[in-house]
């Protein structure tokens, strides 16, 4: 994240409108969002500044906080607050979520992370916006490539 107004930008690339589209981030997605947007290919800006609901995970904050605990990865303490601030909602994580992993046997061996927040977008129907290949190739219609 830079040290000027680092989330105007997030604020500006959620649209306002009623929303058609409820996107869940995936960490790499939401770290680019609220830091680096210009990581996002012009299909995923536009995804994101048109009728968008955006939310991101627990998981991606547990994710960052034991990266950033590890020294691989530098973000503020209040990360989870200034994601809300930005109108990122969050997606309360539950058992149902949990079990769904399940539904992706191919993966069994990848992320769990990832595993998780997949999983979540599934049960809720809504759209995982992600720069993972592999998740990417399960050719999954409502996982989008973040850099597209």
């Amino acid at each position: 994240m830079t040290k000027s107004t680092p989330c105007s930008t997030a604020i500006a690339l959620i649209g306002t409108r009623w929303p058609i589209t409820l996107i869940l981030l995936d960490t790499n997605a939401l770290l680019w969002l609220l830091g680096d947007p210009k990581q996002f290919g012009p299909d995923a800006l536009h995804m994101l500044a048109e009728n968008a609901e955006v939310y991101s995970s627990p998981v991606s904050v547990f994710e960052i906080s034991i990266k950033t605990m590890l020294g691989k990865l530098s973000v503020p303490a209040d990360f989870a607050a200034v994601a809300r601030v930005n109108g990122i909602k969050e997606l309360p994580l539950n058992h149902v979520h949990a079990e769904a992993v399940g539904e992706f046997p191919e993966l069994t061996r990848h992320d769990p992370f990832d595993r998780l927040i997949l999983a979540q977008a599934f049960v809720e129907s809504m759209t995982l916006l992600t720069a993972d290949r592999v998740l990417i190739s399960l050719g999954r219609p409502f996982v989008r490539d973040a850099r597209a």
